[in-house]
């Protein structure tokens, strides 16, 4: 240590006490390899203190006593006027203080961490991991119950799903052909359609009232059908509502009413998204069913509809009649006209 070569040759005049009940001798104190010295006068090595336990028993007074750690009944007294020796043994206290080890301190450190990355996953790890595993876990069945308790808090907003028996019956038909989940023609505030865990699909009246072919509301179907493919309609509401929800719906098999309305105003009021054009271009295809239609009725400049109308999978080609006029006009009808 650097400290203890500068006062290697330092001595000092001091007087010691080897108990509280001795009488105070006169010693010399140096500083050796380590460790305080104390010698008698005639040069004699008393005792030796290690530098590492030595303590003070009263900071910033003069004289100063010092004694070793653990023992305040040995003293060594040093006078004012051994200035130098005091702030010696001060500097190698501090030298040697500031050298030793701090289990507490990396304790501390270590708990710091911990507790750092405990909050780090619990922000950033753990909500996504329970909506994981909250959708891996809750079944078909379920689903289905969330879907039609989730249609109950929209139709409190729209008005009842249309309900024309005849027109309901040629709905089946359409959905069976079109190879998708239930499907609710809504009265009002449906813009376009959306679509509801479980599969159900609802999409506005004026898709199948406004339009000359049921092309259109088929592909709308298509669309919501594809969205569904492509990000399953569970995660987008527990990860819209929060992980509290989700922690709902793991633990007790169901969700609040508050949560279904909120959700179900969510989704009325937000913009509606469209799939990628490739896999709603294969879906078209697949059913045999032209884009242009449904590409026009969601923009009828074309403009940013282009590769639907360009890509038509039927262009050129005559496709089979999704259903007769017949049926056409009784789903035209399942408003009531």
């Amino acid at each position: 240590m650097t400290a203890l070569k500068k006062y290697a040759r330092l001595e000092a005049t001091a007087l010691w006490r080897a108990s509280p009940d001795d009488q105070r001798r006169e010693v010399v104190l140096s500083v050796g390899d380590a460790t305080l010295v104390i010698s008698d006068l005639r040069d004699q090595a008393i005792t030796h203190w290690s530098l590492a336990a030595v303590q003070r028993a009263n900071p910033g007074v003069r004289p100063a006593i010092f004694h070793p750690e653990g023992d305040t009944g040995e003293t060594i007294e040093l006078a004012a006027d051994e200035a130098q020796m005091i702030d010696a043994i001060e500097k190698l206290r501090r030298a040697v203080e500031r050298n030793r080890p701090r289990p507490g301190r990396l304790r501390w450190l270590g708990m710091a961490v911990s507790f750092a990355l405990v909050n780090a996953a619990a922000v950033f790890w753990l909500p996504g991991a329970l909506i994981t595993h909250t959708v891996s876990v809750v079944p078909d069945v379920k689903r289905a119950e969330i879907g039609a308790a989730l249609l109950t808090r929209i139709e409190r907003m729209t008005g009842p799903a249309c309900a024309e028996p005849a027109g309901l019956r040629t709905a089946q038909v359409l959905r069976a052909k079109l190879g998708s989940g239930p499907l609710s023609i809504m009265p009002s505030a449906v813009t376009g359609s959306l679509h509801l865990p479980g599969g159900r699909i609802l999409i506005d009246r004026a898709l199948v009232e406004d339009y000359e072919e049921p092309d259109v509301a088929a592909g709308f179907i298509l669309a919501e059908k594809t969205l569904m493919a492509g990000s399953d309609p569970l995660r987008a509401l527990l990860e819209t509502m929060g992980t509290a929800v989700s922690f709902q719906l793991l633990t007790t098999g169901s969700l609040d009413g508050d949560t279904l309305d909120s959700y179900a105003e969510y989704l009325l009021t937000q913009p509606r998204s469209f799939p990628p054009d490739a896999p709603l271009l294969q879906a078209f295809s697949e059913r045999n069913l032209r884009s242009t239609p449904y590409a026009y009725a969601r923009d009828i400049t074309g403009e940013s509809v282009l590769t639907l109308i360009e890509a038509d999978p039927m262009a050129g080609r005559t496709a089979p009649p999704l259903l007769s006029d017949a049926d056409w006009l009784r789903l035209q009808n399942i408003c009531g006209g």
